[in-house]
């Protein structure tokens, strides 16, 4: 874990809500200078911290109407099925988040899609890559109430 002192808080939190900010303008919220700012992004950037930056979409504009959370469950748990359970789902379009997860499942996935036959695509072409699944389900979102929000920083030493 990264030592975040208030300045780097202050510029993370800016960065979320609009990283597409001009970098001067980054600084004055955070009361730096110009130069000091960039030092402390590129400081970031190159211990990991910030990776990257990406527009937030409309998915109803763009037709994307339908999102699914999948489980699944497998009793393949070694390294080499991981990997390539991995590979696998990084391939297939419309998968656009994938977590291990603890409990009754194994894996949740979360799939953006068109409709139930954009759906129908996704589960048969991971079913078809992936073998080695006992079951998988899905879950059907019937409204996003909010997403993408800020990450909570946290407070640490300085």
């Amino acid at each position: 874990m990264i030592d975040l002192d208030a300045i780097d808080r202050k510029i993370l939190a800016v960065l979320q809500e609009d990283g597409n900010l001009p970098q001067r303008e980054v600084a004055e919220r955070v009361g730096l200078s110009q130069n000091a700012c960039w030092r402390r992004i590129r400081r970031l950037t190159q211990d990991g911290v910030i990776t990257g930056y990406g527009a937030r979409l409309d998915t109803a504009r763009l037709g994307l109407d339908l999102t699914v959370f999948v489980l699944i469950q497998t009793n393949n748990h070694n390294a080499a099925w991981s990997r390539s359970f991995r590979e696998e789902i990084s391939r297939i379009d419309g998968i656009v988040d994938a977590y291990r997860i603890g409990g009754e499942w194994d894996y949740l996935i979360k799939v953006v899609t068109t409709s139930m036959s954009g759906y129908d695509r996704v589960y048969q072409e991971l079913t078809q890559r992936v073998s080695g699944l006992d079951r998988v389900t899905g879950l059907f979102a019937m409204e996003e109430l909010f997403s993408s929000l800020p990450l909570p920083l946290p407070i640490g030493n300085r």
